[in-house]
């Protein structure tokens, strides 16, 4: 009998490796977007994290006739008001990268004392049925500090830059097995999955 399969509403490759390695264990098969030719392109007109999240899964799901589970995230800065927030991928502009967005935040908060460089990174995740509609809803939050200069070559977006509380070291530089247990991503993800297994264990059959 097949797995159960599960829409990764994204196409970041980052975000797909970290969340497969939640999932497979759980004898869950994920694909991305990448791997669905029906996928659309959804607008990220909600004004949070959880907003968009919806959007994501309950559009997908509903194009793709798929389960499918997305979720948005970000960073938030304490000193910049919660920025870059829900515009933590486009901080530099819509054509902008990693490390633009990275060079930006540390020109935003450059003077900035370590005492006022707080942040957190914030995940919501949201989890659509075959027909659209929207059955759970999950967040995490993994709190730290903004380094003054990049550290380390792991992770992706922020990480070289986010020193996590926990550790006092950055997310670049710790490995993979240690985010998987830390990151907000995980902590969201971890909240969700008895959800997932509640609808998608012995029932891959529905979609």
């Amino acid at each position: 009998m097949a797995p159960p399969e599960l829409v990764l509403g994204t196409t970041n490759a980052g975000k797909v490796r970290e969340l497969a390695a939640l999932l497979i264990p759980h004898g869950i098969r994920v694909v991305s977007l990448r791997d669905c030719p029906g996928a659309v392109n959804v607008e990220e007109t909600g004004s949070t994290f959880a907003e968009n999240a919806s959007l994501k899964a309950c559009q997908q799901a509903a194009a793709l006739s798929r389960w499918v589970l997305a979720e948005d995230s970000g960073l938030c800065v304490d000193a910049l008001g919660g920025a870059p927030g829900v515009r933590s991928a486009r901080f530099s502009g819509s054509d902008g990268d990693d490390e633009a967005n990275n060079s930006l935040l540390l020109s935003k908060l450059s003077g900035t004392p370590t005492a006022s460089r707080g942040a957190h990174y914030a995940c919501h995740a949201a989890l659509a049925d075959p027909q659209g509609r929207l059955v759970a809803r999950s967040e995490g939050q993994c709190s730290g500090v903004i380094a003054e200069a990049r550290t380390g070559t792991g992770g992706f977006g922020y990480d070289p830059l986010f020193v996590v509380a926990e550790y006092h070291r950055t997310f670049g530089e710790l490995a993979p097995e240690v985010k998987a247990v830390l990151s907000h991503r995980a902590r969201a993800m971890r909240a969700m999955l008895p959800a997932i297994l509640l609808h998608l264990g012995g029932r891959h059959s529905d979609g």
